[in-house]
């Protein structure tokens, strides 16, 4: 019987695994992937992050990095690997959990090669989980390539001639930059267009600088302004939506409408050329897996500063769990902080 399982090894977990250890608690952490750092070295090549490094420790322990450094994926995989060593994490990788299941006094939590008992669970599955793809996508023809950003990496994956790339968040416009770099290419865009975009430095700091000064992360959600920022449409960060979309091989066609065969069709036009399509059309929450568990309007569990209606059953790294940096990396050790101090409350 352990004290705690935590579900999840990126920076969620392993800051919650940071606190249990320093509790001199018996846990492990399990995660799906082959190697810890997964989560980030799965997603696309050219990914940097556009929080610098000095936003972006766990727990105790120091991203080291040159000042106002944006690590790449890369740097954030090894910084986990480092981070699991240095506190010695049990963690136990290629295991799926497939189903949480309360007990009297304990948790069964299943996996494909067993089964584990534990008095608590942690679930820091993070926000991103089933990726998310209009049903039209299905409509399409087969000869055109079709990639959830999830499984993006770069440009070489794509057929030659016009590409398609929906969706307006850091995602879409990010991938919309880096593929309508080869001007050979046309590349049309289907997002909203008058999103905001913030640079990484205004005034000689970098935006990180002024979110912590002014306290933007820092507002909670159940605040009035917690609530405006968390309705508002966010900015992209970093990444310049008008002069990406003022090339000359950029063009915006509005929402997608539909798919028949080869022609997409759009709110303003309908194209047939098009050979690829990248969907950065985000993810939709899955926690079917834990029996019992009362969800919200949005499929997120139901909970208050990731402590849920079930007694034992904690979450972290969900988005805006608390305030609107829950679900990143650098703000997600103040609700590991919080957490832990209800852990030792209850022990």
């Amino acid at each position: 019987m352990l004290d705690y399982v935590v579900i999840g090894g990126a920076q969620a977990g392993l800051s919650m695994a940071y606190h249990l250890t320093q509790m001199d608690k018996k846990f492990v952490v399990l995660d799906s992937e082959s190697e810890i750092g997964a989560s980030w070295l799965n997603r696309w090549d050219s990914l940097k992050l556009f929080t610098p490094t000095a936003y972006n420790h766990l727990p105790s322990f120091k991203f080291e990095a040159p000042k106002n450094h944006y690590p790449t994926k890369y740097e954030v995989a090894n910084y986990f690997k480092a981070y699991v060593e240095k506190f010695k994490i049990p963690v136990q990788l290629n295991t799926l959990v497939t189903s949480v299941r309360r007990h009297k006094k304990s948790f069964s939590i299943s996996h494909k090669d067993g089964e584990i008992e534990a008095k608590n669970v942690i679930v820091a599955t993070g926000p991103f989980h089933i990726p998310y793809t209009p049903p039209c996508h299905k409509k399409a023809a087969d000869e055109i390539l079709q990639i959830h950003s999830n499984y993006y990496k770069n440009p070489t994956q794509l057929q030659d001639g016009d590409t398609l790339v929906v969706g307006a968040g850091d995602s879409g416009y990010q991938i919309l930059n880096e593929i309508s770099n080869d001007t050979s290419r046309t590349v049309y865009f289907s997002g909203d267009t008058t999103v905001k975009s913030l640079p990484q430095q205004f005034l000689g700091k970098t935006l990180w600088w002024w979110f912590t000064v002014t306290g933007f992360l820092n507002y909670s959600k159940y605040s009035w302004i917690g609530k405006k920022i968390n309705t508002a449409k966010q900015p992209v960060i970093g990444t310049d939506v008008k002069g990406i979309l003022a090339r000359e091989n950029v063009i915006s066609v509005g929402r997608t409408k539909d798919a028949l065969d080869k022609k997409i069709t759009f709110e303003s036009r309908k194209v047939s050329t098009i050979k690829n399509i990248i969907w950065a059309t985000g993810y939709r929450p899955n926690f079917t897996w834990i029996e019992g568990l009362e969800l919200d309007a949005n499929h997120y569990p139901k909970n208050y500063r990731g402590v849920s209606n079930m007694k034992g059953l904690y979450f972290i790294g969900l988005p805006w769990m608390f305030t609107r940096g829950s679900a990143t990396l650098g703000g997600v050790a103040k609700d590991a902080s919080y957490i832990a101090n209800i852990l030792k409350k209850r022990k």
